[in-house]
């Protein structure tokens, strides 16, 4: 089976290639793309793939914009770290979609669905999903993001509204979150579930232990090998360093 992959992180890019070669060495990746204009190139002037399997949030804009542009009727697999975005993709008939970071055995259940798929006998009844209707359902949303987190504080609970919210953090499997007057309040929430529950315009993952406030960036240097490292106001306990994979998003996100 020929499969195209279409994911904006290197490192998450390579781990899928391994997952997939470890589990079905009749598997052929042919190729790694990073943007929606690569891909659309990609379609447009190669033979189509069997399968694609697509990060939903791309370097420059949503894949949805790329099975707008050009007529794909083979399976997908999306992948995204956002529920909201996997609930939409799992309602336009995609084959199934996957929460990162991605686990060996739910691939192999995605590929068990897309097996059925193609034994089914009314696969060639189905229709290819409207990919510019679900792209303006992404676009218009009016998701209301979290804007208060209601925290235990021994035998109190205390709610901190999230204009008040610098950053969240995680230490030792512990979730944190810290106010712009520095006071820190532990969560039983990770920081995976915090951060669909944010506006992205306001904050941002910069890495797998923090999640920032646009308002908390002090001052962003130049690190090694194409790398950024953020200080933040309070001063954060750790070293925040953005890949360099995810550093041309990051720069976007604070561009916009």
């Amino acid at each position: 089976m020929k499969v195209l992959i279409i994911e904006d992180e290197q490192l998450a890019s390579d781990k899928l290639e391994s997952l997939l070669r470890k589990m079905n060495q009749g598997i052929e990746v042919i190729g790694k793309l990073r943007t929606v204009k690569q891909t659309v190139e990609f379609l447009t002037e190669m033979d189509h793939p069997e399968l694609i399997i697509s990060d939903i949030k791309l370097l420059d804009g949503i894949s949805f914009e790329v099975f707008s542009q050009v007529e794909y009727k083979n399976p997908i697999i999306f992948t995204t770290a956002y529920d909201q975005y996997a609930i939409k993709a799992f309602e336009v008939n995609s084959i199934d979609y996957l929460l990162k970071p991605i686990q060996s055995d739910k691939l192999a259940l995605a590929f068990e669905k897309l097996a059925a798929f193609r034994n089914s006998e009314v696969n060639d009844s189905l229709n290819v999903p409207d990919y510019s209707k679900i792209l303006e359902l992404v676009k218009s949303g009016n998701k209301e993001y979290k804007s208060r987190f209601m925290i235990k504080v021994g035998q109190k609970i205390t709610a901190v509204p999230t204009e008040q919210i610098s950053f969240f953090y995680s230490q030792n499997k512990l979730t944190y979150l810290v106010t712009k007057e520095g006071r820190k309040y532990p969560m039983d929430q990770t920081l995976e579930t915090i951060d669909p529950l944010l506006d992205p315009k306001r904050f941002t993952r910069a890495n797998r232990q923090y999640i920032v406030s646009f308002e908390s960036i002090h001052e962003i240097h130049p690190y090694f090998k194409g790398r950024v490292k953020l200080e933040l106001k309070p001063n954060a306990e750790h070293e925040i360093i953005i890949s360099s994979d995810k550093t041309p998003s990051f720069k976007k996100w604070l561009d916009q």
